[in-house]
């Protein structure tokens, strides 16, 4: 089991990574949003299911926090985007260049 759990605990790191790399990388706000929201939720419950197998006792807390964070982290990343959105904050075009 403690192979598993190692597992998910990196699999959840990775993703947690990818999401603050696409944080940086990508062109919009709108795009830096998907990324860090999609990704980082993933990663964080790989990491929650891979504490809860290295710790079976810790389950019931980890289960709500899994539920807190599948419910705010889609809400907060949509009402960002919304409110970039009302204010006006252009969606990125790609520049073409003459040559």
């Amino acid at each position: 089991m403690s192979v598993i759990a190692d597992l998910l605990l990196i699999t959840g790191a990775l993703f947690c990574f990818l999401g603050a790399l696409g944080l940086l990388r990508m062109p919009d706000v709108y795009n830096r949003i998907q990324a860090g929201t999609k990704a980082v939720t993933l990663g964080i419950l790989a990491l929650l299911v891979g504490v809860g197998v290295e710790h079976p006792e810790w389950w019931p807390k980890l289960l709500i926090v899994g539920l807190f964070v599948l419910l705010t982290n889609p809400i907060g990343s949509s009402t960002l985007a919304r409110a970039f959105h009302r204010a006006g904050v252009p969606i990125w075009q790609k520049q073409e260049d003459g040559s």
